[in-house]
């Protein structure tokens, strides 16, 4: 892998030196203001622990510097954070065998419905946020017993080497192979976002994406049968896009907004298209039955506040929902992030309701995309 990376950074001219001190300026964020260090001594103060499930490697990483140590010195309440692949099955796990280690989880939205209907969470104590806090998370993003964590947008974006003069605008230009060439990735398991493209390719408003009717899965298969011949590769890992398009072996291709973050503050010569850009929230829940949850619903209320929201976007290069923290922020990185107002007005947000209802047949409309997405996946 390092040697894979190595290369790439000499094709895209990119230096070591110049890579480290690009990253070392990513996760610089501003001392915690006195302000913040009061409220959390006033409304958050405490003793113990707190059990937080986590991803690990560099986002573990940014996330324990930026929001836990910063937490316990304010608060007195130690963070120790346990890391997993996905936290779904060791929830569910944990909850069958009647034992709950963790008090804090990350879900994915469509795993969030049938998690609540049995009752494995506890409701946000939304008291201990701050006025501030509350006026900048949307609505939409406080469920009774979940909050957005943080989201994820998986958006166009290009190699400014193919394209001099300038490169595409929109999905509609992905697929004009004639104004635009060159070799095009496409994520090779995501049929949702896929077919969200294509909807726009083809001419449909944002604001007509939801529901995925059947006649417009039609509409969106015809569309990605036009651009199938031209994809090079189906990508899969995360990283994959970003060296592709590094070793110019992608023009263009769908990528998450994290992973082009952290390659643009590195020097990478990639460049983000929000125009059709998919938002999809990660939530983060209280565990019923979990060892602390009073320390738990002090932790979630710390990590909302809009200046432990912009350290927890610094850290992670994916940004919780609280809008305040653009206050906080380098005013060079907030052109690169989904929630900028900006780039969100641009983006398609995931209906996990949607997806997560269910057929006629009992299946759910989301298994029902992914069947009919290896069906021509395999033609």
């Amino acid at each position: 892998m390092t040697d894979l990376m190595n290369k790439g950074l000499q094709h895209s001219g990119l230096s070591r030196r110049t890579l480290l001190r690009a990253a070392a300026a990513a996760l610089t964020i501003p001392a915690i203001t006195k302000t913040t260090i009061a409220f959390a001594q006033e409304k958050l103060a405490g003793s113990g622990e707190v059990v937080v499930y986590s991803y690990g490697g560099s986002f573990t990483e940014g996330v324990r510097r930026l929001v836990y140590e910063p937490f316990t010195k304010a608060t007195g309440i130690k963070v120790v954070d346990v890391v997993a692949d996905l936290s779904e099955p060791q929830v569910k796990a944990m909850s069958q065998a009647g034992r709950i280690d963790w008090d804090i989880a990350y879900v994915q939205p469509q795993n969030y419905p049938a998690m609540h209907e049995a009752g494995t969470f506890v409701p946000i104590d939304y008291s201990l946020w701050d006025e501030e806090s509350l006026a900048g998370t949307p609505a939409r993003t406080r469920l009774k017993d979940a909050v957005a964590i943080f989201s994820v947008g998986l958006l166009l974006v290009y190699d400014e080497r193919a394209f001099p003069k300038g490169g595409p605008q929109n999905w509609g230009d992905f697929w004009n192979i004639k104004a635009f060439p060159g070799p095009r990735g496409l994520a090779g398991a995501d049929p949702v976002r896929n077919l969200v493209s294509a909807l726009l390719a083809a001419g449909v408003a944002k604001k007509d994406i939801w529901p995925l009717t059947d006649d417009k899965l039609d509409r969106a298969y015809e569309k990605l049968s036009e651009i199938k011949p031209h994809i090079t590769k189906w990508w899969t890992a995360g990283g994959e896009p970003i060296q592709l398009l590094i070793n110019r072996e992608y023009a263009m291709t769908n990528a998450f907004d994290g992973r082009v973050l952290a390659a643009i503050r590195q020097g990478a010569p990639i460049k983000m298209v929000w125009d059709g850009a998919y938002l999809r929230p990660n939530y983060a829940v209280v565990l019923k039955g979990g060892p602390n949850t009073a320390n738990a619903q002090k932790l979630i209320a710390f990590l909302n506040r809009s200046q432990i929201a912009a350290g927890w976007t610094q850290g992670t290069g994916y940004p919780g929902p609280n809008t305040n923290q653009l206050d906080h922020l380098p005013a060079d990185l907030i052109p690169l992030l989904n929630i900028n107002p900006e780039n969100a007005s641009k983006s398609v947000i995931e209906d996990a309701a949607w997806l997560t209802t269910k057929r006629p047949d009992g299946k759910t409309n989301i298994d029902y995309l992914q069947e009919r997405w290896l069906a021509w996946r395999a033609r």
